[in-house]
């Protein structure tokens, strides 16, 4: 019954005791002396403690001496019963219920066998009952039963004690042992516990006894008694919970996976309805086509509804370029999804802008976000919470397609290993070639695809293509237009139209239409995919307005008729569209337009205001009164005649 009783017996509010008259009380569970007893209210800080009213269980004394007093709440099991069991503290019936609800809760959590033992003594104890309400005395019933149950006497009467004043219906819980470790656990300095606690939660997660071995050498040091490694392995199990643990060894990451994750259903979904995007490096050396030994980028898209990957690109790195090829795959072959996952948030959004991808081609490409593609075709975009697989079913995809494609025959040498610390003997022995490696993807994710036996919740032993297929049939998919797929071309800007021939070229290529005559010596912008190079290019103007789709001019050999007979018919195909343009004009003929010119009749003469008369160099005109024009002064000569005259006996004289 005494041992019952800590469960049962509710205290006071004016309970208050302080060290010193702890001490005269000698209580058991409580140190002797003062001193000990403080350094345990200390060390356990009663000080923060708060009672069921949310109030301080520690307070200061008022009187004489100061001090501060403790609540009865805070004493061990044992000393309250002692106060109760003396008088000292009293109970409250209203709080009978109270106490008997968390005895029940105390014995819900025990072993089978606590419980096993409490239900063997409970049937011995009413064994005694019946025969006391036979009419046998107390002291018969009990040695009665003793020599039945093989039970001795004392024990017995301990248990009927234990079950004085207590409700019948509760005398199981009360029945119940509570064995406890012999005698009083051994203190711990508060110094070396902190410096213990501190030096154990710490990221680099040092073992229990290399933590105890230092706090050993500080007691050492300092003359400080030093308590058990195993007392100090209890005692941080009592005080601090494993998730506790979890947190400041292994870090916020752990402590998510410590609790059960978010498990999501996709049944009310359709296909096409969600996808989700990421990126996997493979683990695979590869020869570009530039060249350089990578390890590939893939770029995919999964449906979220049926885990089918529907859209991949490879490239040599995560990149806008490699994004939006990914979408316009997506968008020609099956439709516009209605949302979109994307991984880690704007983080991955900035990586792809920024991913280095300008270095592949010779000239501009426009920086176009991929997600300003998503908002203007209607997609609503999603992030999902940085290196968060469980948000990204593409996930799973990744992890089977790496052991699929990695680990291939084909690439017997490639391989690098999924860590530094597991690469395979054959390590870098040999890349493989570039279109090889493309062509074991498509056959690897085709695989994946119509594998059966899948066991989502939606498969049910289908394949990924079964399930797609069958919500796709019965869906309404939103399909893109042709001008909704050039969107998700890349853009080359500033492209110069040829000035004589009015042709295009694109790494390395040529493409013409006969719209771009007009356009000769202009700068255009060209949409285009850079993995099918030899299909058609769509001009822009350098506002956005759509011109036309050139096609590729291919080269051909030297003495290869094919090609000399596709070119003439390109010539005469042009011509006669010039021609046919040029007759729809309905212009007339030269002779037509002499005729339309009016005649121009002759400007009249008009009349000099005054007549300078104009006389023969070298002649003079003999009269009355006149003057010899070869004498120097004469005033009728006029200074330009003078200077011919001159002139002309100089050359005379020379001759």
């Amino acid at each position: 019954m005494a041992t019952c009783a800590q469960h049962l017996i509710p205290l006071e509010d004016d309970a208050w005791f302080t060290a010193s008259e702890l001490e005269e009380l000698g209580l058991p569970g409580l140190p002797g002396d003062k001193r000990s007893i403080n350094r345990r209210a200390q060390t356990e800080r009663w000080a923060t403690r708060l009672g069921p009213n949310n109030r301080l269980l520690v307070r200061k004394r008022v009187g004489r001496g100061g001090g501060v007093e403790f609540h009865a709440s805070l004493l061990p099991g044992e000393a309250r019963m002692e106060l109760a069991r003396r008088g000292i503290i009293r109970t409250r019936p209203h709080e009978a219920g109270s106490g008997q609800e968390s005895a029940w809760a105390w014995f819900d959590k025990q072993s089978r066998k606590v419980k096993d033992e409490a239900q063997r003594r409970l049937g011995i104890v009413n064994a005694i009952e019946l025969l006391c309400e036979a009419g046998a005395t107390r002291t018969a019933a009990v040695a009665a039963t003793s020599d039945d149950s093989g039970v001795g006497r004392s024990t017995l009467w301990n248990w009927m004690r234990m079950v004085e004043g207590i409700n019948r219906a509760d005398w199981l819980v009360a029945l119940a042992p509570r064995r406890q470790g012999g005698g009083a656990e051994a203190e711990i300095h508060p110094d070396l516990w902190i410096a213990f606690v501190s030096d154990y939660l710490r990221a680099s997660a040092p073992t229990l006894t290399s933590c105890y071995c230092r706090v050993a050498r500080m007691a050492e040091q300092r003359g400080l008694s030093m308590a058990s490694e195993r007392t100090f392995r209890r005692r941080l199990e009592r005080e601090y919970p494993a998730s506790v643990l979890t947190l400041k060894r292994e870090g916020e990451e752990a402590l998510r996976r410590s609790i059960p994750a978010q498990r999501r259903s996709v049944e009310e979904l359709r296909a096409l309805e969600w996808v989700n995007i990421d990126g996997h490096k493979f683990d695979v050396f590869v020869k570009a086509p530039d060249g350089r030994v990578i390890r590939p980028i893939m770029v995919a898209i999964q449906d979220i509804y049926s885990r089918k990957v529907v859209a991949w690109r490879l490239g040599g790195e995560e990149s806008a370029i490699q994004t939006r090829l990914t979408f316009a795959d997506l968008f020609r072959n099956f439709g516009i999804p209605a949302n979109c996952v994307l991984d880690n948030g704007r983080a991955f959004a900035s990586k792809w802008i920024t991913g280095g991808a300008k270095s592949r081609f010779r000239f501009k490409i426009r920086p176009e976000e991929p997600t300003g593609l998503l908002s203007g075709l209607g997609v609503r975009i999603h992030w999902a919470l940085p290196y968060r697989g469980q948000s990204k079913p593409i996930e799973r995809a990744f992890r089977d397609l790496c052991d699929s494609i990695a680990k291939h025959p084909a690439c017997e040498g490639a391989y690098t290993g999924n860590s530094p610390m597991a690469k395979p003997e054959n390590y870098g022995s040999r890349a493989v070639e570039w279109d090889r490696f493309v062509a074991l993807v498509d056959e690897e994710i085709a695989a994946h695809n119509a594998r059966t036996g899948r066991r989502t919740q939606i498969a049910n032993g289908r394949s990924f293509d079964d399930v797609f297929f069958e919500s796709y049939a019965a869906s309404t998919i939103g399909k893109a237009t042709p001008e909704q797929l050039r969107m998700a071309l890349l853009a080359a800007d500033q492209k110069l139209v040829n000035r004589q021939t009015g042709e295009i070229e694109l790494h390395g290529n040529r493409y013409w239409h006969a719209e771009l005559s007009s356009l000769r010596g202009d700068k255009v912008t060209v949409r285009f995919d850079p993995d099918n190079l030899h299909s058609e290019v769509h001009v822009y103007d350098l506002e956005g307005r759509y011109i036309t789709a050139a096609e590729l001019i291919a080269d051909t050999g030297f003495a290869e008729a094919a090609g000399a007979k596709e070119a003439a018919k390109r010539l005469a195909g042009y011509k006669k569209q010039v021609k046919a343009t040029a007759e729809a004009a309905d212009l007339i003929s030269a002779e037509q337009l002499a005729d339309l010119q009016v005649g121009v009749a002759p400007a009249p003469t008009p009349k000099a205001g005054a007549v300078r008369p104009v006389r023969p160099a070298g002649r003079a005109v003999g009269g009355p009164g006149t003057t010899n024009r070869d004498d120097a002064g004469s005033a009728d000569v006029l200074p330009i005649d003078r200077m011919m005259r001159g002139f002309a006996k100089l050359t005379a004289n020379n001759t």
